[in-house]
């Protein structure tokens, strides 16, 4: 009885693996037959895999470190240069030492994340148009780019329609590049006291309605005419752009927010209302992205207070929370605070979080400081250790954001005009 059970396993055991067997050899051998069988979605869409500088991770866990042979891609004579920022041309010192770090992302293992080649990205982007929108640190980092591009066409001019700031076309390829100043991205306008609604206070001039439902109006028509926008609001939000003789007063369809809001949580207010704007207005084709805040480097004050950038090299990795850390109440800590509400801003939308923070944290050393390229400029404004010098350090989120534009086309996932 059992060596007649025994034998009878056997023999379905043998069943089963020349069935196995026989089905295998059709697989290979019979392509058809593979459409039988069912798939899952890693199986049946494979991407390829991000290359250095384009993945979220490669921002977040890295570090820099000198590459003397890495050279910028433009100099001091680039047309689309902006006098302040121009660190060559105002003989700001060290200047040819900022340029020469590096930023080496952890997951690529030990190089820097590639520099852009302009030829190759205008041809991979031909026809095409790029968008910042913000205040004045995208347009910093606008001028790395255009500078960065014209590289390969010698015959880019300026370009200023659609209500941009400022931007470049570059002919060759048919590709324009272009600014759209919305330092708050939502709608505000100067109200004196005498034509406002509110009721009148002691000391307060005026006021400054932001519409926190409604578009600036310098970006609310392009929706539809990028193919990549990068977002950015953030430095304006503080009292030494709106003291309290002149406030923010935020209003919903037309109607003072009751109870008023602090401009901290109108900021919060805005960047959820813009965030689904943009999530709703903005073809799904396009790519969004919204960059977190670029941080500052005063030390021993705020800018109008003595404020000073005069370092040689980046900060260490265990110096950044003394400087950024919130819970420290230092003079830089906006940036983290302004971040976690851009992080949940954008949760539920199609907008990509482009998180250059934390790399630029180390950058102390990369500021214009006190060379202004313009007399008394340091005495009226103070030194300038809130934007980057060029060539400089928005070269670095160039090379990034060239990297992730780049594998977005290649995934065929944008528009074609």
């Amino acid at each position: 009885m059992v060596l007649s059970l025994r034998r009878r396993w056997l023999s379905l055991l043998t069943l089963t693996l020349t069935l196995t067997l026989t089905l295998i050899l059709l697989l290979h051998t019979t392509p058809s037959l593979r459409l039988l069988l069912p798939t899952s979605p890693s199986s049946s869409s494979s991407s390829s895999p991000l290359p250095c500088g384009a993945a979220d991770a490669d921002l977040a866990a890295g570090r820099w470190s000198t590459a003397p042979l890495r050279r910028p891609l433009y100099d001091a004579t680039c047309p689309f240069h902006r006098n302040a920022w121009n660190c060559l041309r105002n003989g700001r010192d060290r200047v040819d030492s900022i340029a020469s770090w590096a930023w080496f992302p952890d997951r690529c293992g030990g190089a820097a994340v590639p520099r852009a080649d302009p030829r190759g990205f205008l041809a991979a982007a031909r026809g095409r148009r790029i968008g910042f929108v913000g205040d004045s640190l995208n347009e910093n980092f606008m001028v790395a780019l255009l500078c960065a591009l014209r590289s390969a066409d010698a015959g880019a001019r300026k370009w200023k329609r659609k209500r941009a700031w400022r931007g470049g076309y570059f002919p060759k390829f048919d590709v324009t590049v272009a600014y759209h100043r919305a330092v708050l991205l939502a709608n505000y306008t100067w109200q004196p006291m005498e034509h406002s609604t509110l009721p009148a206070k002691d000391g307060i001039r005026g006021i400054y309605k932001v519409d926190v439902d409604v578009a600036a109006d310098d970006w609310v028509n392009i929706t539809k005419f990028y193919d990549v926008l990068i977002f950015n609001t953030g430095h304006w939000w503080g009292p030494d752009k709106f003291p309290k003789e002149t406030p923010l007063v935020f209003y919903r369809e037309g109607k003072p927010i009751d109870p008023p809001l602090g401009i901290f949580d109108g900021l919060k207010v805005v960047l959820e209302s813009m965030a689904s704007y943009i999530d709703q207005e903005v073809p799904k084709q396009t790519l969004k992205l919204w960059r977190t805040q670029s941080p500052r480097h005063f030390y021993g004050g705020e800018w109008d207070h003595n404020g000073s950038c005069l370092f040689d090299e980046p900060l260490k990795d265990n110096e950044l929370d003394s400087w950024f850390d919130p819970r420290n109440r230092g003079v830089n800590k906006e940036a983290r605070e302004v971040n976690s509400l851009i992080r949940s801003a954008l949760i539920g939308t199609d907008i990509q979080l482009f998180n250059l923070t934390y790399l630029s944290e180390f950058r102390a050393d990369a500021h214009p400081a006190i060379w202004l390229g313009k007399k008394d400029a340091v005495a009226i404004w103070g030194q300038d250790c809130m934007h980057w010098c060029l060539p400089g350090l928005p070269d670095t989120w160039v090379d990034i954001l060239v990297a992730r534009i780049m594998h977005y086309f290649q995934q065929g996932k944008h528009r074609k005009n």
